[in-house]
């Protein structure tokens, strides 16, 4: 089981069985993913300048991640520039490492199998000995973050938004200029040191601001964002069928998209869709949803 390498027994049950809306904190020990991944593992893949460029973030708080154009030469990753700035402070994010490790494809798609069907992607932070990367954001999906080595400090704040998916209450695209402030006058509502052999479950839209307080051991750690499904999910499944419909492939005239039109051939395409949800096979629509659920890989919660 692929949830056995991230969590301990009690960690695997609690995600499959509460999906827990608070973090945790579990003592993992050593698995096969510590005897695999480790920060020489990593930094060697950085160095080798087999990171694609278009998966690699550059950042030092409090400033926004680095030009692509800094870190790399002829449009391919320059190891040498990107192992500079991190000697410089900076922390090196490695994106969707299940896309070009072998190991960690075998683990998401045994996450995916897992979890019945929640697609998930894994980056790898390396920061170095007293910086920072990431401030403060929260992010849309589940997370599980395994500390592989050093210690890193999350400060947590419970949700300013509710359920946030997708493009729906991203950071960036809500942020309010007050947050970070009134944040850090009151004080984080969690503080935790995650330590190598400790992984921490991290719900979707709780504020966290990671940092490494040590000033001689850099600290290396993955996230594993798992990606939930949901009703909205579950609804456009119910929708797909519906282009086999010629009554939905019909043309809206021009003439048709203003107005007291308008407003008729919303209400003709709502008593449509009524009629198409009303008229499924539910027992059918539930095998193809397995297949989806278990099959795509990308940002489709």
């Amino acid at each position: 089981m692929s949830l056995s390498l991230l969590l301990p027994e009690n960690g695997v049950i609690d995600l499959l069985t509460t999906w827990p809306d608070e973090p945790r904190i579990y003592e993992r020990g050593t698995t096969e993913l510590d005897d695999t991944v480790t920060t020489d593992f990593l930094n060697e893949y950085v160095r080798t300048g087999c990171v694609p460029a278009n998966e690699i973030a550059v950042v030092k708080a409090p400033n926004p991640s680095l030009n692509r154009d800094a870190f790399t030469s002829n449009g391919r990753t320059d190891a040498e520039k990107l192992w500079g700035f991190h000697q410089k402070g900076f922390t090196l994010r490695l994106g969707n490492l299940q896309r070009v490790i072998p190991f960690f494809a075998q683990v998401s798609r045994r996450v995916q199998e897992e979890t019945g069907g929640y697609s998930n992607y894994v980056h790898a932070f390396l920061t170095p000995p007293g910086n920072q990367g990431l401030r403060h954001h929260w992010d849309q999906q589940m997370a599980v973050i395994v500390q592989v080595s050093g210690i890193k400090r999350w400060q947590l704040w419970r949700p300013p938004v509710e359920a946030p998916m997708r493009e729906f209450n991203e950071s960036f695209r809500v942020w309010k200029d007050h947050y970070i402030p009134t944040w850090e006058a009151s004080g984080p509502d969690r503080e935790v040191d995650l330590k190598a052999g400790q992984s921490l479950l991290l719900p979707r839209g709780w504020v966290h601001n990671p940092h490494v307080l040590d000033s001689d051991e850099p600290s290396v750690h993955l996230t594993f964002a798992i990606r939930e499904r949901t009703q909205l999910w579950l609804s456009e499944k119910l929708l797909a069928s519906a282009i086999s419909d010629e009554e939905f492939r019909r043309i809206i005239l021009p003439g048709q998209m203003h107005g007291m039109a308008l407003m008729q051939q919303l209400a003709y395409a709502r008593e449509a869709l009524v009629r198409h949800l009303a008229g499924l096979d539910l027992s059918e629509v539930a095998s193809d949803v397995v297949q989806a659920a278990l099959t795509e890989l990308e940002y489709a919660s």
